[in-house]
């Protein structure tokens, strides 16, 4: 018998969940062939037969998350080739044995375990794990914490939104926010057209003006990057949870790229045919959540970045123009910023350009 074990992911990817089973058990297959599709974070990718030969067993069911190194496939007899394994941008070399990574102790769990265990003050060499070859789970670090986890009933977490509730963890643990709110008058092109793109190119406008707010911070080392490309985040909302792909060089985009990208990116994630790379490293985020409901908010800024601008619901105000009260559709707007980094000064002058931007009849993309 030879062992097919879920193969490195990469990008610090620690573990899968089974989406769906291409072959069952006793099936003979050949090299190369799909046998099984994963879902890891926001992605669901094929994982191909490194050999060919007759399948005796199968390991977990749809809906399992496996971790990396965990086994997969059992054949009959021939000796399997992990090394020929290659999934997405899965690297071409030999599974680690290990179940995670471990960090200085012998401990066998996930980052987001070990994340979960410094939160709640839980020391993992004291917890005893119940995973694979005795990893340390969050199920196990909740009950060495005396926290109820299962009490609650429900469905675990899975894909997307299991990603965006670790992230966020991560996230409000690592930043110092603060959040400046305005409103702009978009009186001027409300109606004709789409708010998305419109304030798309406001950000560029502020970016320009403020380039302080398109950038990277690293607190472990304290450097600062400031980026002259833009490359935004949008943030999606879906029924399986909250996507963010990518908008990149937008600032070399002109008015009609802008919205064939917009279109482009939102159709492949209600599609789920959007690629990873089309998923990471924004420079600075637009969430537009405006186009559903409400007025400003505190929004969750994602490191290494340090601002994110928010949209919220355009409605009819009465605004003073000249000296007569008017009705005009007035867009609220919430900027919120790492304080470590940006300054007060520095996040007024964005969005001032930005509310400029949107009070003018036109965008100007370049």
């Amino acid at each position: 018998m030879t062992t097919f074990k879920l193969p490195d992911l990469g990008e610090g990817l620690q573990e899968a969940e089974i989406v769906s089973w291409h072959v069952s058990e006793s099936d003979h297959v050949v090299a190369d062939q799909p046998i099984v599709s994963v879902e890891t974070e926001k992605a669901v990718v094929e994982i191909p037969s490194p050999q060919s030969g007759r399948i005796s067993k199968l390991f977990g069911e749809p809906g399992d998350v496996v971790p990396v190194g965990s086994p997969l496939v059992e054949y009959e007899g021939g000796e399997s080739d992990e090394s020929e394994s290659v999934v997405g941008e899965l690297p071409r070399e030999k599974a680690p044995e290990k179940v995670a990574v471990s960090t200085g102790t012998k401990v066998k769990a996930a980052p987001a375990v070990r994340q979960l265990a410094r939160t709640l003050g839980v020391d993992l060499e004291r917890v005893t794990g119940s995973g694979p070859q005795g990893s340390v789970n969050e199920s196990d670090v909740r009950q060495f914490a005396g926290e109820a986890d299962v009490s609650i009933g429900g469905e675990r977490l899975s894909g997307p939104r299991r990603a965006m509730a670790r992230t966020m963890t991560e996230a409000g643990a690592a930043i110092v926010s603060a959040t400046v709110t305005a409103d702009a008058d978009v009186g001027a092109w409300f109606g004709s057209e789409e708010p998305t793109v419109r304030l798309l190119l406001a950000m560029i406008a502020g970016c320009r003006a403020e380039p302080a707010l398109n950038a990277w911070f690293d607190p472990a080392t304290e450097r600062r990057a400031v980026h002259y490309h833009m490359d935004i985040g949008l943030a999606v909302d879906t029924p399986d949870g909250l996507f963010v792909p990518v908008l990149r060089n937008a600032n070399g985009l002109d008015t009609a790229q802008l919205a064939e990208t917009v279109n482009s990116l939102k159709l492949q994630v209600i599609e789920r045919s959007i690629e990873r790379s089309q998923l990471k490293n924004p420079t600075i985020t637009l969430s537009n959540f405006g186009s559903l409901t409400g007025r400003y908010a505190n929004l969750v800024i994602v490191p290494p970045q340090v601002a994110i601008l928010g949209g919220g619901n355009i409605s009819d105000q009465v605004l003073p123009v000249g000296s007569q009260p008017v009705i005009r559709p007035v867009l609220p707007l919430s900027l919120t910023f790492d304080h470590r980094v940006v300054t007060g000064g520095e996040a007024a002058r964005f969005l001032r350009a930005v509310i400029d931007n949107l009070q003018s009849k036109s965008g100007v993309s370049q």
